[in-house]
């Protein structure tokens, strides 16, 4: 089969290699869709991952081929999403069912072979079966799209209760009334805003610095007069003229920089909330002032990290399917370029160089 095969630091191409076979409680996929995640990229130009030669890609979804030993029959021919982190099932987070902060975990397109090939072989207990009205294209964004969730659930100070509901729906009320910004607007902190927007929340403020950047948030319901354009402005006196001097609630900061975590700690109301969702660049200074207003406002700090997926109907994927499943969420409008596997090293270098603006590319 073919796949796309990290060897080393910038030496990535596509390649034929031998076709998986499925292991015990394993099963193999035959890969309809996988999403190139911004991580994907230093990965493959300038950190490298954990394990090479490695098949990269965790953003992915396809169909059942064939099952392994102590695996049901019946997952054959059903279409899955799948969760890429793999826990290792004995440490203290995974034995309270936070299996996102596992100690010890193993994960797909990092760690073990992934998602950018024709087939991937992937454990029985990381696929979601998908519905007939979600399409892979679709079901490839869930692990974004989930991401999202949880950082919402982090950013408003809520979990998973282990109901029958998620606590996003019986919160929603709530959290209509709340002021919330969004700085950083690529596919992580477009899709916290398609969620926000999906709950109904009535003032979103979305920070950026692209011109298509401004357009994808119109495009959820963001009007002109809510979106800081952060090269032309101010963006915390930007805030706190909006704001009346109060600042928001929850500020959400997906770039990992210092310059935009001073911003988001320095744009919330006494008692606000900060939920850091970017991934560092590099070190990150806080300014003496801004510490300043953390203690006095009595700012919280959240931090958040991947997603839960519990096989409950209160996780962050079953609550990504649900609204999915609902026509609620679209997430196939920020796909802006698709790519064949022959191709798909055209999409990162696209990223790479940033040829053109784009928010998710898919391999189809």
């Amino acid at each position: 089969m073919k796949a796309l095969i990290l060897k080393d630091v910038e030496n990535i191409s596509v390649e034929e290699v031998e076709k998986p076979s499925a292991g015990s409680k394993e099963v193999l996929v035959k890969v309809g869709a996988c999403g190139v995640c911004g991580s994907d990229i230093p990965r493959a130009y300038r950190d490298g991952a954990h394990n090479m030669p490695l098949i990269v890609g965790h953003e992915f979804a396809g169909t059942v081929e064939a099952v392994g030993p102590d695996v049901d029959n019946s997952w054959i021919g059903k279409s899955v999403g799948v969760f890429p982190l793999i826990p290792c099932m004995k440490c203290s987070c995974c034995k309270n069912k936070k299996f996102e902060m596992c100690k010890d975990y193993s994960y797909l397109g990092s760690r073990r072979d992934g998602g950018f090939a024709e087939y991937a072989v992937v454990p029985e207990w990381n696929v979601i079966e998908l519905p007939n009205t979600v399409t892979l294209d679709q079901a490839a964004m869930m692990e974004p799209m989930a991401v999202a969730v949880h950082a919402i659930r982090q950013g408003f100070g809520l979990t998973e209760s282990g109901d029958k509901e998620s606590p996003l729906k019986t919160h929603a009320s709530y959290l209509k009334d709340k002021t919330v910004a969004v700085m950083g607007l690529g596919a992580i902190g477009l899709l916290v805003t398609m969620f926000l927007k999906d709950l109904g929340i009535k003032t979103v403020y979305a920070i950026g610095n692209k011109e298509y950047q401004k357009q994808k948030v119109s495009e959820l319901g963001i009007p002109a007069d809510c979106y800081c354009d952060g090269y032309k402005e101010d963006e915390i006196q930007w805030l706190q003229d909006k704001t009346d001097g109060e600042g928001v609630d929850v500020f959400f900061e997906c770039i990992g920089k210092a310059e935009s975590y001073n911003v988001a700690a320095g744009s919330v109301t006494p008692g606000g909330r900060v939920c850091l969702i970017g991934n560092p660049y590099g070190d990150m200074n806080l300014d003496r002032q801004i510490y300043w207003k953390i203690l006095r406002n009595q700012v919280t700090l959240v931090g958040t990290w991947n997603s839960s997926f519990t096989h409950e109907p209160s996780d962050d994927w079953h609550y990504v399917l649900d609204r999915l499943h609902a026509g609620a969420i679209h997430p196939e409008s920020l796909i802006t370029q698709r790519f064949d596997l022959e191709h798909i090293m055209d999409g990162y270098e696209l990223m790479r160089d940033k040829k053109e603006p784009y928010v998710k590319v898919m391999m189809e």
